[in-house]
């Protein structure tokens, strides 16, 4: 099997760990690198966490520490969803710290793209500041980039303001130099994420399913994406789901911008259904997702793993 060559760019995060599990597991997929951006808590929990969760599952990914803030603005975390260190819940090894380069995320990515026969796709699960970085710094990586598959935004409601999703609105300056790069771009938001969930029966499948899905229960114990009794939101998984089973979704090509400007709508994705704009489709956006597909897909794929 031809493998799709992927780098992650993530946050972790209890969501991330399960999407970075399943990526590092499914073998249509090839995890060439691992970056880490300050997000749902700081960098050096989140750069800790990855280093974690590859002892834990037993496999040797390089990882890279990038942005520990947004370009613009203080970070402001997500640690009251994930807690404290991001992945509490659960007693991990020791971070396998060689693993970790001393490049930092930006020109780790330059590297692995420029190396690479073949175009790699980005798949940001997490606020956009390296990948922006990576753009700015490095136009001429465009070449070696297949396309960029992206969990965050929306086309309706927000999750950390009234119209902004949490990855984009952390950092909505890094999402506009990504969303007017030229590059094709797949945005799997919150109108897939708050449709993809994991029940409590399924929680319980899992504890049964190897080391990875007993990790799994214990950290979804200690989520607030949703609730632990009816149902945990799957946001970044919802991006490897893309990756590995794009017929799950309902997708509508559209031109989308960010909202830069202070005020109530800041981070908002502007999602132009109807080419009001007068511009071009920029992006791909997944609109629905079958929600039932997707729990048979994540038990499946969580399955895999060990």
């Amino acid at each position: 099997m031809l493998k799709r060559p992927i780098i992650i760019d993530t946050d972790p995060g209890i969501d991330d760990a399960l999407a970075i599990a399943i990526a590092l597991f499914a073998e249509e997929l090839d995890v060439r690198l691992i970056t880490t951006v300050a997000g749902n808590v700081c960098l050096e929990h989140v750069t800790n966490n990855t280093l974690k969760l590859l002892h834990f599952l037993e496999k040797d990914v390089p990882v890279a520490a990038g942005a520990s803030r947004p370009l613009i603005e203080p970070l402001v975390d997500a640690s009251n969803v994930h807690g404290a260190t991001g992945m509490e819940g659960f007693d991990f090894p020791e971070p396998k710290k060689e693993l970790l380069l001393k490049e930092n995320a930006v020109n780790a990515m330059y590297r692995v793209l420029m190396e690479s026969d073949e175009p790699i796709t980005l798949v940001p699960i997490a606020p956009l500041t390296n990948i922006a970085m990576l753009l700015s710094l490095y136009p001429e990586v465009k070449s070696k980039i297949k396309e960029i598959v992206l969990m965050g935004g929306s086309a309706s409601r927000g999750n950390k303001g009234v119209m902004s999703e949490f990855n984009i609105a952390t950092d909505p300056e890094a999402a506009k130099i990504v969303f007017d790069s030229g590059l094709p771009i797949v945005m799997a938001g919150l109108d897939v994420g708050w449709k993809a969930l994991v029940y409590p029966e399924d929680s319980e499948k899992m504890k049964d399913m190897g080391k990875t899905g007993e990790m799994a229960y214990c950290l979804f114990k200690k989520y607030r994406g949703g609730s632990f009794n009816t149902g945990l939101k799957m946001y970044d998984s919802c991006a490897i789901a893309y990756l590995l089973r794009p017929e799950l979704y309902t997708m509508e090509d559209a031109y989308v911008d960010i909202e830069l400007s202070a005020g109530m709508t800041r981070g908002c994705t502007v999602v132009d259904l109807k080419g009001y704009l007068g511009k071009e489709p920029n992006t791909k956006v997944c609109m629905d997702i079958d929600g039932e597909a997707f729990r048979a897909w994540f038990l499946e794929y969580v399955g895999k793993c060990i």
